[in-house]
């Protein structure tokens, strides 16, 4: 999940430079809404493991 995310601001990076700002945004909003899903994951998993002991 978190390789997407990162994949997807590297095009938006890219996007950006060439001056496609569509696109770039499009991106960038892909790439954040990746990320916090990761970020949710991540916490949850940790929570699950801290529970278990």
């Amino acid at each position: 999940m978190l390789g997407w995310a990162v994949t997807f601001l590297v095009i938006a990076l890219i996007a950006a430079v060439f001056g496609f700002g569509g696109i770039a945004g499009t991106s960038a909003g892909i790439a954040q809404i990746l990320f916090v899903i990761f970020l949710v994951l991540f916490v949850a998993s940790l929570v699950a493991r801290a529970l278990r002991g």
